[in-house]
């Protein structure tokens, strides 16, 4: 398992739609093991591939207290989303240094394969649902602050280009 680096923005891969998975692999196992490792020493609550570059389907969530429950996730679509919504504090580390609140539905059903190649469908709520949404908005190629107004998107890209410089 390796800790892998992060796709840096304004990189075009964070814009770009993954490609489907078509079976779960060994090559896709040892890939979801490098996104658990990469997740944690963030330490983060989810990654998607195309954030360390991989352009597949596949993202990993673990929103526990003590960790090591991390669920892996290949092609994952949202089947069904609460109306109710939930604010919390979103970043990413493909543009570090900046953040914003980003409101999602509290609950998601979520459809994707597992580690296993079946088909599974499960509820995630709370902190887990902003998670896995998170993590398919980048897989279609989506950032968190897309969800933001043009005015408060601006002014954080602004803000997170000016950290590194």
């Amino acid at each position: 398992m390796t800790v892998r680096p992060f796709v840096p923005w304004p990189d075009k891969r964070l814009r770009t739609p993954a490609e489907v998975v078509s079976e779960i692999t060994d090559e896709v196992r040892a890939i979801w093991a490098d996104m658990v490792e990469t997740m944690d020493a963030m330490p983060g609550y989810g990654l998607a591939a195309v954030q360390i570059g991989v352009m597949q389907r596949l993202a990993v969530v673990d929103c526990s207290e003590e960790r090591g429950k991390a669920v892996l996730l290949a092609n994952p679509e949202v089947l069904h989303a609460s109306a109710k919504l939930r604010e919390h504090q979103e970043a990413s580390p493909n543009l570090p240094g900046v953040s914003a609140v980003v409101s999602r539905p509290r609950a998601v059903t979520v459809r994707f394969l597992n580690e296993n190649g079946e088909m599974e469908e499960r509820d995630f709520v709370g902190l887990w649902a902003t998670s896995v949404q998170h993590q398919i908005d980048h897989l279609n190629g989506k950032m968190y602050f897309d969800n933001l107004s043009k005015m408060k998107r601006d002014m954080l890209v602004r803000k997170a280009r000016k950290l590194r410089s």
